[in-house]
């Protein structure tokens, strides 16, 4: 039952529902208007009963007075005749009283009955003397009297004459009474529109009823009181009864009570009726519940049906929402959710494409990075073959201006990769203290050749600005593609503006941009009069490969990389902007209590004594280690040579502190570079150790010898070489050349990149 309950369509399980709680509301609404209408049935069965009563008494009330003044007629009577029976009699038998009297009686002050007429001959004046005796005892001027198996309403009334002597006068009494038979019971049934019956200690003395329900009722008065409801045969009745002598307990009484037959045909038929209205109720709601579930129903059969082709991939398949109910604004917001899953499919595939993009990309920079290794040592040998060769041919050689540009050619394939270089990014941070304001100045020229005639630039520098740390070519490549990007952003031209300024970030300032610790910062920002950008483009703005160019005209790695720049250097990047109306890029550095650091002096000073010193040189390639070999040799030191690690181990053993210097590749075969440095510096802490290499991101500098040293790139100069040992050779020499340490050259910056 379960299961096939669990089956179900919604709308028949919807359109059941419905169904059996109108059923249920229906029947009860039914069985409580059929409760309420067979109370108020009863209730007015009992009130008429009641009232009937009511009228008994009025009637009783009536017969009363009626009786009181015959009885003061006769009582006149009787006293003008001075108590004489005959005349009582003849008074009796006056055919002018209309009133019927069925016992009219004269008793002397004793008691005893002068007169008696009675329409029964068996009421004795005996039994009436018993009565009256009982009556006057009682102080009861009305009574009613129970004789010969009949019930009489008697009414008393004395005859007091008038005292002429001092000698007290008994008084006589006159008796007028009524009998309640059958008759008059009928009667008063008829009157009262009710069934009457008239009891006396336990037993009926007449009623409306049949003998056989009369003697049922017998039964159920016989110890008292008749209940309120009770049945005679198949017949039920409501009664009301009243205690006739309040002064005896089974005296006489009148009981009343109605019959519920006409009250129980009209609760028949009235069920009848209400099955019928039920029945067209549970019809017109089972209607009225289809009508709906097919209403709201029918746009869940909609959403249903977008569900399984969603199932199944299909992304397109559109949902009508219809009205502004709860449905509809499920499928509302189901088709929001299958417009999410429809963009997440969508960008899934894109970041899948990125990701190849990326990889492929990463791939690309290996390449290269190994491409540009080994092309480093071919633009070494043949840079300082040409240089040797220009040493050699005079002016007017005919082979000297062949000699100049393979030496031109050279540098601009040396120029090519550096950039292999950093596209590959084999280039590490070289954090120094620095004034922005001066590197911002310094770039101006710079600058000005990026930026169109028709865009405006200002430069507002910060008064007493502090310094910060950070690598001050990675800030320049910032600053270039901060440019690029504001000038791609205004095609007709508008305004650029660069500034710095010292700035204390409190925690309120900080709450304004989400990610910002407060403390000390200078503050490079970057505002310009472009076309703006949205919230949704700003929200995805420093993403890896995001571009609102079109495709082919950005890279998307220009803002990513000033973001990852700034934040390898401790600092804070927030973009401001709104769409018509410019962008702003705030970038937050921290403030460093240290002085800025010059650059150091190139000179290419010989020492006055270089036969004293000698230079190791470690290079796996023959022709680049006979090439820095050549190089020094020309300038007077003494060059000792060894193709890997092992080998000038091997000479620095047999020729000990003699060696004053350590130039060395990094990548070589069998030990590298930097394993050799620092074996040799355990044995000679004084020597001096130079890198060379093509490879910035090589170099793992000893803490413990940092200022022994030094580092050359690939492809040198014999210039760059004898500048570089000269500097290692000098006492006292700033440290001003470790990776990390020196500002390189302004070509070695890379391109600009815009978003």
């Amino acid at each position: 039952m379960a299961s096939l309950l669990a089956n179900l369509r919604l709308r028949t399980k919807f359109l059941l529902s419905m169904v059996l709680v109108i059923a249920g509301l229906t029947g009860l609404t039914l069985l409580a208007v059929r409760h309420t209408v067979q109370q108020r049935a009863r209730q007015e069965l009992t009130t008429s009963a009641q009232n009937s009563l009511a009228m008994f008494q009025i009637l009783q009330q009536q017969r009363r007075a009626l009786m009181s003044r015959k009885a003061d007629l006769l009582a006149t009577s009787a006293f003008l005749s001075d108590d004489d029976a005959s005349s009582f009699t003849d008074s009796t038998n006056n055919p002018l009283d209309t009133s019927r009297s069925d016992l009219m009686a004269l008793a002397d002050s004793s008691g005893k009955i002068i007169s008696l007429h009675a329409t029964h001959s068996d009421l004795s004046s005996q039994v009436v003397e018993v009565l009256l005796r009982g009556s006057i005892s009682k102080n009861h001027i009305s009574d009613w009297w129970f004789a010969q198996g009949r019930l009489y309403q008697v009414e008393l009334h004395t005859i007091k004459p008038l005292a002429q002597s001092d000698v007290p006068v008994q008084s006589s009494t006159v008796i007028v009474g009524q009998e309640f038979d059958e008759r008059n019971v009928r009667d008063l049934g008829k009157v009262l529109s009710s069934d009457v019956a008239l009891r006396y200690d336990g037993h009926i003395v007449a009623s409306t009823l049949d003998p056989y329900r009369e003697s049922l009722l017998a039964a159920k008065v016989s110890h008292g009181q008749p209940p309120q409801e009770f049945a005679l045969g198949d017949e039920k009745f409501i009664a009301s009864s009243v205690n006739l002598t309040p002064d005896q307990p089974n005296g006489a009484g009148l009981i009343v009570f109605r019959s519920d037959a006409d009250t129980a045909a009209f609760l028949q038929h009235l069920n009848r009726l209400l099955l019928q209205v039920g029945f067209l109720a549970v019809l017109a709601g089972a209607v009225v519940a289809f009508l709906i579930s097919r209403t709201f129903t029918r746009p869940l059969e909609s959403l249903v049906d977008g569900v399984r082709a969603l199932e199944h991939g299909d992304y397109d398949y559109q949902l009508q929402v219809q009205g502004g109910g709860e449905v509809a604004r499920v499928t509302g917001a189901f088709d929001t959710m299958r417009h999410t899953l429809q963009r997440n499919e969508t960008e899934r595939r894109q970041l899948e494409d990125q990701l190849r993009q990326s990889q492929k990309m990463e791939a690309l920079g290996r390449l290269a990075g190994g491409v540009a290794h080994d092309f480093n040592n071919l633009l070494t040998i043949i840079k300082g073959h040409s240089e040797l060769l220009l040493d050699r041919l005079s002016p007017a050689d005919s082979s000297r201006k062949s000699s100049e540009q393979i030496h031109k050619a050279a540098d601009r394939a040396s120029t090519l990769t550096r950039q292999l270089l950093i596209f590959s990014r084999r280039q590490i941070l070289q954090p120094k203290v620095l004034d922005l304001n001066v590197l911002i100045s310094d770039m101006d020229k710079l600058l000005q050749r990026l930026i169109r005639e028709d865009v405006e630039f200002a430069f507002v520098p910060g008064n007493d600005l502090k310094a910060v740390k950070a690598d001050p070519g990675q800030i320049e490549q910032v600053l270039m593609n901060l440019t690029v990007n504001a000038c791609d952003a205004m095609p007709h031209g508008g305004s650029l503006s660069i500034a710095t300024q010292n700035l204390l970030v409190d925690p309120v300032y900080a709450q304004s941009r989400p990610g910002l610790v407060a403390g000390n910062y200078v503050l490079l920002s970057a505002a310009d009069t472009g076309h703006g950008m949205d919230a949704k483009t700003q929200a995805r703005i420093f993403e890896p490969f995001f571009t609102t160019k079109e495709v082919g005209k950005g890279t998307g790695l220009g803002l990513s990389t000033v973001y990852g720049i700034v934040k390898q250097s401790g600092g804070f990047i927030y973009v401001q902007s709104t769409a018509g109306k410019g962008t702003c890029f705030e970038i937050y550095l921290p403030q460093v209590d240290a002085k800025c650091e010059e650059p150091a002096p190139q000179t290419l000073a010989i020492p006055a004594t270089p036969k004293a010193l000698t230079v190791l040189v470690v290079e796996d390639d023959a022709a680049v280690r006979d090439l820095a070999c050549r190089f020094l040799e020309t300038a007077g030191f003494r060059v000792l040579a060894a193709r890997d690690g092992v080998e000038a181990l091997h000479i620095a053993g047999e020729h000990g502190s003699s060696i004053g210097a350590l130039l060395t590749d990094v990548v070589m075969p069998r030990m590298r570079g930097t394993e050799l440095a620092a074996r040799l510096l355990e044995l000679f802490p004084n020597l001096k150790v130079i890198f060379m290499s093509g490879y910035l991101d090589q170099i793992e500098p000893n803490p413990d010898s940092a200022s022994n040293q030094y580092f050359i790139e690939k492809p040198f100069t014999r210039e760059s070489i004898l500048s570089k040992v000269n500097e290692a050779f000098r006492p006292a020499n700033p440290l001003t050349n470790l990776p990390g340490r020196d500002r390189r050259p302004a070509n070695t910056l890379r391109a600009p990149q815009s978003y």
